[in-house]
């Protein structure tokens, strides 16, 4: 009896700190993209069987809870700046000097006409914290050797997929391709990431494309141009007040 209880917790203990180890990789892989602050620029490419757009933008984050990102082209939407600060999200558009406080329901909508949504702009959500994490097992992606982890949302979290599955490189830690649900398990996105490259003290992946699945020939494409992490920033930096003067 005692045998069968000793192997009972060992058997939970594994399993404990299996599933331990798979939430440090996704957040590794996750804080690649941010440090503990962030600044750098950006190109967004919209992609359409007729036509394509090209925006390019400055981006400032410090952890999960603070982000700005100021347009510098096309000329039309030069000057519009996007703010997360915890929960909240502004928009200031400056050609009709608005404020424009973006409500939760408008979270799955689309980014600047983009495949990306508002959700991907502030990640509201975190990989780590507001999902259970699932070892399916190890693919192959772009030659490295990856974990495929199922992401399932907790109940009560801020999420807007309804399951998300990710591969990550075993010994790099590169997040190199995710699969975005809805709440049927109907699949919505497919994100890819390449261009694996050196980016201030870090190799990370520098391009991301998020392809829809029911809009053929239809992806965005964004690529990290240029990136400085762990740079010295204040909570005060992420307001309303500056969102009217960065530039």
């Amino acid at each position: 009896m005692k045998s069968k209880i000793l192997t009972l917790i060992l058997l939970l203990t594994a399993t404990w700190g299996n599933a331990q180890d798979i939430k440090e990789i996704i957040r590794q892989a996750d804080e690649k993209f941010r440090g503990s602050s962030s600044q750098g620029t950006m190109t967004m490419i919209i992609e359409r069987p007729n036509w394509s757009r090209t925006v390019t933008m400055k981006n400032w984050t410090m952890g999960n809870d603070f982000s700005l990102i100021y347009i510098t082209a096309p000329a039309k939407e030069k000057g519009q700046v996007f703010l997360k600060r915890h929960k909240e999200m502004w928009n200031w558009v400056p050609n009709i000097e608005r404020m424009i406080k973006i409500p939760p329901s408008m979270m799955m909508q689309s980014w600047m006409g983009s495949d990306f949504n508002n959700d991907d702009l502030v990640k509201e959500s975190s990989l780590a914290k507001d999902y259970t994490h699932k070892l399916l097992g190890e693919d192959e992606i772009q030659g490295f050797e990856c974990y495929k982890i199922e992401l399932i949302p907790l109940d009560d979290a801020p999420v807007v997929w309804g399951k998300v599955i990710m591969w990550i490189s075993k010994k790099e830690l590169h997040w190199l391709q995710a699969e975005y649900f809805d709440e049927d398990s109907y699949l919505v996105n497919t994100e890819i990431l390449t261009d694996v490259k050196k980016m201030d003290d870090r190799v990370m992946p520098t391009r991301m494309e998020m392809i829809p699945a029911d809009d053929e020939g239809n992806k965005t494409v964004l690529i990290f141009e240029s990136m400085k992490f762990n740079v010295k920033m204040d909570e005060s930096f992420f307001s309303q007040q500056n969102m009217k003067r960065i530039r």
